[in-house]
């Protein structure tokens, strides 16, 4: 039976208890709860009072197509709310094979306190010293700890941004080629890790017991049904495989989308120097990789692998957001800079949303010159140490605007908006607005009505219709997350008429309990509530709910369109 495995990080005690009243919860919806019931809403992300929460989804550990991915959770000491940061790698398949539903983090020892790696085994943690790979850059830790394991090594651990507890910093997996590449991003769960002295997790190498489902026959015809799904819609089967994610590069660049330039403009002269199609040229002529996935069991592949003009690796899971960040926002030109700031994000554990935010940022206050991508690099290097300039940057876009004098900052809630300007995807905005994560595209992403024209259409510059879409994206996502499946298969799932019925059918075929296609909208409804009521507590309220004040007041080229809801009329998003 799963289980719930605490961690006591000051007493280094543990217990592995049974599910008991989180029973039937997965995922997001698992972290949202434990954090909404158990973490006083007004500490400090950073005090002994906050946790850290890895759960693994409904169908973690199946064999079920893109059922890989984790969800991460605690109270962000980037946000002051609630969050649930997402990732790849190998950790959420692992866990089941142990019996592990979730493992929470409690308490922190005290400040002088050394780092150590926990060691998961199938009864039993063994806090180790970590004072060998302290200070080590995530790669190269990532390495010994492969010496120390072997190839079957499945590790979380943070990286020098995490250990010096700055906003932006990450929590790094081990991916399915053993590189620390898969991040649980956004909001700063690896602060949050290394305010708790946890360097690294090791999942025992040995441990790997057969995870089945409980009704197999109906879990292979479910199964089959969703590959068919997967495999026959032209974004999860031909785009994102082909392209990778920046393949939206030219795309929402051609509606006028791309916030360029610190969000200035809404198109990029050089986007089609960056953009998916470049990329993939590039990769296939330094003898990289154009597909791969970022877990086991994924079958979309749409992640990759870049080289530099030696052929040899620079970094993988180049996402969209990651280009865009560097590349559109910032003005920087040259790939092989943009490819090289984004490992450096995953050496010193950086989210790289924030993080090129903040230098796009960095450029306005005048630290650096605009497009200048080897001064960036420089920057970047910095995090993680005592350099000032290095605790400025890695503490994120709020902090960093309040340093360099800069006023114009893409916020909500204090977190940095994504690739998608909210004045020309209203759908997004709403969701940037009213989610509990502050600006999170994941949340509800409205780009597939407002522009790909998956799951119908919405005109993404009018108010009409983006509110209803926003909150129906929201809770669709959220349950998702819940279940453990990669969010790129919502494209998929909002042109088929049977999509959300399968996913139920795994579900019910796999747990053993029954799940309806309601179930699954109520398993999404109860964990936005679950945030929202987190935040409530927090202090959080309407006036929360708003994009900077410049959205409204500058229309965005070249479709001259310009933010105009108020916080009123976004409640309707709210769960």
């Amino acid at each position: 039976m799963p289980r719930i495995l605490r961690i006591n990080t000051r007493t280094k005690e543990y217990s592995f208890e049974e599910v008991g009243p989180y029973a039937g919860l997965g995922g997001r919806a698992l972290t949202s709860r434990i954090i909404n019931k158990e973490v006083p809403a007004n500490c400090h992300p950073l005090s002994s009072e906050n946790k850290l929460v890895f759960a693994t989804g409904l169908m973690g550990g199946s064999t079920a197509a893109n059922s890989g991915r984790l969800s991460v959770g605690t109270k962000s000491p980037l946000t002051g709310g609630i969050k649930e940061s997402n990732s790849g790698g190998l950790f959420a398949h692992k866990m089941p094979k142990m019996d592990l539903l979730a493992v929470i983090l409690e308490d922190k020892p005290e400040e002088a306190a050394p780092f150590s790696t926990l060691f998961i085994t199938k009864d039993k943690v063994i806090f180790k010293d970590a004072s060998d790979i302290v200070g080590m850059d995530n790669y190269p830790a990532h390495d010994k700890l492969l010496e120390e394991y072997g190839n079957k090594l499945v590790a979380g651990m943070i990286g020098p941004a995490g250990e010096t507890v700055r906003k932006t910093a990450t929590i790094q997996f081990t991916d399915p080629y053993k590189r620390p590449a898969r991040s649980a991003g956004r909001g700063g769960t690896g602060a949050v890790m290394g305010s708790k002295k946890v360097k690294a997790i090791i999942l025992d190498p040995e441990v790997n017991e057969k995870v089945s489902a409980v009704d197999m026959d109906a879990f292979k015809t479910a199964r089959t049904t969703w590959v068919d799904i997967l495999k026959g819609h032209p974004v999860t089967s031909e785009g994102l495989p082909g392209f990778g994610t920046s393949i939206l590069v030219n795309i929402v660049n051609e509606a006028g989308a791309l916030p360029t330039k610190n969000f200035r403009f809404g198109q990029c002269d050089h986007a089609a120097d960056i953009s998916g199609e470049t990329i993939a040229e590039t990769i296939q002529a330094r003898s990289g990789k154009t597909t791969e996935g970022c877990h086991t069991g994924c079958i979309i592949q749409c992640s990759q692998q870049y080289n530099d003009a030696n052929g040899e690796y620079i970094t993988s899971g180049f996402e969209y957001e990651t280009v865009w960040a560097f590349g559109a926002n910032a003005l920087i030109k040259d790939m092989d800079d943009i490819a090289t700031m984004d490992r450096i994000c995953d050496e010193k554990g950086m989210d790289t949303i924030e993080i090129g935010n903040t230098i796009a940022v960095a450029m306005d206050g005048g630290i650096i010159p605009w497009g200048d991508g080897k001064a960036a690099i420089e920057l970047l290097k910095k995090v993680g140490s005592d350099d000032p300039m290095g605790m400025i940057i890695g503490n994120g876009v709020g902090f960093a605007g309040g340093a360099f004098g800069v006023e114009r900052l893409p916020i909500v809630k204090n977190q940095s908006m994504p690739a998608y300007d909210p004045r020309a995807v209203k759908g997004v905005g709403v969701t940037y607005a009213t989610t509990a994560m502050g600006a999170d595209h994941t949340a509800g992403y409205g780009v597939c009505q407002n522009i790909l024209g998956v799951g119908g259409t919405v005109d993404g510059h009018k108010k009409d219709g983006n509110v209803e879409l926003s909150k129906n994206l929201q809770v669709a996502t959220a349950a998702i997350d819940s279940m453990g499946f990669c969010l790129f298969v919502a494209f998929a799932v909002l042109d088929s008429e049977n999509g959300v019925q399968t996913m139920a059918d795994l579900v019910q075929a796999y747990t053993g309990n029954t799940f309806t296609a309601d179930d699954l909208v109520n398993l999404g409804v109860n964990c936005m509530k679950d945030e929202q009521e987190f935040n409530e507590r927090a202090g959080f309220t309407k006036m929360d709910d708003k994009l900077p004040r410049f959205f409204e007041t500058d229309p965005l080229p070249p479709h001259n369109v310009a933010w105009d809801y108020n916080e009123d009329e976004l409640q309707g998003a709210k769960a």
